[in-house]
């Protein structure tokens, strides 16, 4: 089958499947779009049972950065990258550097950064061999580091925007969240919101670690596949995507879904589906921008050799309770899903509206 017959393909500018003998690397790097500026978007670090799934990942996470940075006012396009690893996860120094020579030879048209399975100390082994990196180890007060906290910061605004939307909810106190995942953006968002009496039930595939911080917050855990059925106001998905398929749908019962996993629709018909049962849906590029924003700014202050603070990230994370509720504000006037909405203003700011 060819790369542009697939599914996930939406006019990709390139796609470059990487292999390197002697490290052992084979890495895809998708460019959705460079119409607003270089495609951005972080390097996910996977083991795959099938090479589709790959791909699948690489083009769908790609677009979904051509939106998120143009809907977050980035001047950045879109993009990804994934490195398959195998069934250990074994991943070299040798690898990094050969990823790390794969961006370099793409002349600056492709920015990574840490995604899944990614640290910051692998920023820095790739950034031996490339200068088009960020997520870098910031200075205290600059933009920069380990994107995950402030993913989890700008989900956080984002669900009290959808509580005061939805719920007339000025206040998290006594508001039932049940996240799933635990870790660095999930975490992240669990601690935010037990600051301000949330009611949490927590999952995540490592048990030991939702329990840790359920004990922690005075929480709830349960079971990884108990989550997405718990009676809650807001379902907050933060592990990895597609959860929202038919029967994930059925099983919700809340009134909201607002977390930071990418690609949360396993399909585009299923926020349809959300739509039809009254449930508010921020979507995922929307809302888990926060990340990018602070990675992104600490990249084009290091291009251009200019100052970054860390309240100019704060301060552009602010802003995104107000794209979403103009987003749910047109949906409602429209009677049109809140995906669609977004995907049609995303679309316009990268100049394919339809």
């Amino acid at each position: 089958m060819a790369l542009w017959t697939l599914p996930d393909w939406d006019e990709h500018e390139k796609v470059d499947v990487v292999h390197d003998r002697d490290s052992g690397l084979t890495a895809i790097i998708a460019l959705h779009s460079t119409h607003l500026g270089p495609g951005a978007g972080g390097t996910r670090f996977w083991h795959y049972a099938e090479p589709e799934g790959a791909m699948r990942d690489a083009l769908r996470l790609s677009r979904g950065m051509s939106y998120k940075n143009a809907m977050a006012g980035l001047p950045m396009g879109g993009g990804k990258a994934v490195v398959v690893l195998d069934k250990d996860g074994t991943k070299t120094r040798d690898m990094l550097h050969a990823f790390g020579d794969a961006v370099q030879a793409m002349d600056g048209r492709y920015v990574t950064a840490e995604d899944v399975g990614a640290s910051e100390s692998d920023m820095v082994t790739i950034a031996e061999r490339t200068d088009h990196v960020c997520g870098l180890p910031a200075q205290e007060g600059d933009a920069g580091g380990d994107p995950g906290p402030f993913t989890a910061m700008g989900i956080y605004h984002g669900i009290k925007a959808a509580v005061a939307h939805k719920l007339d909810k000025d206040s998290m106190q006594g508001v039932r969240v049940a996240i799933q995942g635990c870790g660095s953006v999930g975490g992240g968002v669990a601690r935010l919101l037990a600051k301000d009496g949330a009611r949490l039930t927590l999952s995540d595939i490592d048990e030991a670690r939702a329990q840790a911080l359920a004990e922690e917050l005075g929480a709830k855990a349960v079971h990884a596949d108990q989550i997405m059925g718990t009676p809650c106001d807001v379902f907050s998905p933060n592990a990895l995507g597609a959860v929202l398929d038919d029967a994930g749908i059925a099983r919700l019962d809340c009134r909201i879904v607002a977390g930071g996993a990418n690609n949360q629709l396993a399909r585009p018909e299923h926020g349809r589906q959300l739509h039809a049962r009254g449930i508010l849906y921020a979507p995922d590029y929307v809302i888990n921008a926060g990340g990018i924003i602070n990675v992104s700014l600490e990249y084009l202050c290091r291009r251009d050799g200019t100052p970054c603070d860390i309240n100019e990230v704060r301060k552009r994370i602010a802003q995104i309770p107000g794209r979403l509720d103009a987003i749910w504000e047109q949906s409602e006037a429209s009677d049109v899903p809140s995906n669609e909405v977004a995907d049609a203003m995303a679309q316009e700011l990268i100049g394919r509206g339809r």
